[in-house]
């Protein structure tokens, strides 16, 4: 099994995609809007992935959290709020945030279920501050550690009860970076001991979850020369030990402009730092070819990672009806003077 979460380059597999996916046997696959045409399309494409593979259980994940960050949307499937606005009805009414953001999450992961998709890289447990990058903005859950964990948590809980596996994302913390890591590397020069609070929200959840995602950006009191998710350093003494995180382990995006190197040298410095998987999205030949030859099968201890994290989530034996989820979430901030 090559190490890596592909992309498809549209809503069908082409000829020369099954052929390759079928040789690799990548550890999964990541959706996109170009992917996403309407319901029955939409699953006859990861009932495809599935039968290349001969495998119910397999990662097919994609990034939907709402608000700007929605590959799936109107008018074939639901349209989702942003993070940042259950964060606004925590400052009003906090348990009634966190049940709210609890029925979102399961009413979201019942539609991605439904798509066939068993992974959601959602949602961002960074801690916002005021010169955080617009990149993050209103995908944040709050500035406040204690807040991000207790609404990250029920994001966590809400996808599980919905049948889809969540993620923490992205460590060890996104909200210190002035620069958006998919154009430049971002660095930051805090010390440890403010960096504390960013990796709080993480080691709170850090034995809720079973997939996490590392952030490209340099850490300098960590390690001044490498960025977290191609440094040693950081996966096995801040990831690993501090934050207590000992799931499966992707690298963000390795194609994003914040990583030097051809994308298969990229690859190899993520796999060899301690990530488990790398994610590489824009289903590229080229690219995808060259990461399968140049890394080494996935590690027997990362495979074990992998199938804990698709065991550690079922369908539920009833299909939740997604309109009574909202209209539950909406009630409660309707309560609380908000609307969505």
């Amino acid at each position: 099994m090559t190490p890596a979460i592909f992309g498809c380059s549209g809503p069908e597999l082409t000829a020369d995609e099954r052929d390759f996916f079928r040789d690799a046997d990548p550890a999964g696959y990541i959706l996109f809007q170009r992917n996403c045409v309407d319901a029955d399309q939409l699953r006859r494409l990861t009932d495809a992935l599935r039968e290349i593979h001969g495998r119910e259980r397999l990662l097919v994940s994609i990034d939907q959290e709402g608000g700007r960050v929605a590959r799936l949307g109107p008018p074939e499937w639901h349209r989702w709020p942003a993070p940042a606005r259950f964060g606004e009805l925590y400052a009003r009414a906090p348990a009634s945030a966190i049940e709210a953001l609890r029925l979102n999450s399961k009413a979201m992961a019942t539609e991605l279920a439904a798509a066939g998709i068993s992974v959601d890289f959602h949602a961002p447990f960074d801690v916002a501050r005021p010169e955080t990058d617009d990149v993050i903005g209103d995908r944040a859950l709050g500035s406040d550690p204690m807040q991000v964990a207790a609404l990250g948590r029920a994001i966590l809980d809400g996808m599980a009860a919905g049948g889809v596996v969540g993620c923490l994302k992205h460590m060890p913390g996104h909200g210190r970076a002035t620069a958006d890591s998919h154009k430049e590397l971002p660095r930051v020069e805090a010390p440890d001991t403010e960096l504390a609070v960013d990796i709080a929200p993480f080691q709170t959840l850090a034995q809720r979850a079973s997939i996490g995602m590392t952030a490209h950006i340099v850490f300098t009191e960590w390690d001044a020369e490498r960025p977290a998710t191609q440094s040693a350093w950081v996966v096995e003494n801040i990831i690993r030990h501090r934050i207590g995180f000992d799931g499966l382990l992707l690298s963000d995006d390795i194609d994003m402009q914040a990583l030097d190197g051809s994308i298969p040298e990229r690859s190899v410095r993520a796999l060899e730092a301690g990530c488990d998987i790398v994610l590489n999205c824009w289903a590229k030949m080229d690219d995808m070819v060259g990461i399968a030859e140049a890394c080494s099968p996935i590690r027997t201890e990362s495979a074990a990672r992998l199938d804990e994290a698709l065991a550690s989530v079922t369908r539920p034996s009833e299909t939740a009806v997604i309109e009574d989820l909202c209209a539950q979430r909406d009630a409660l901030f309707a309560a609380a003077g908000l609307s969505l």
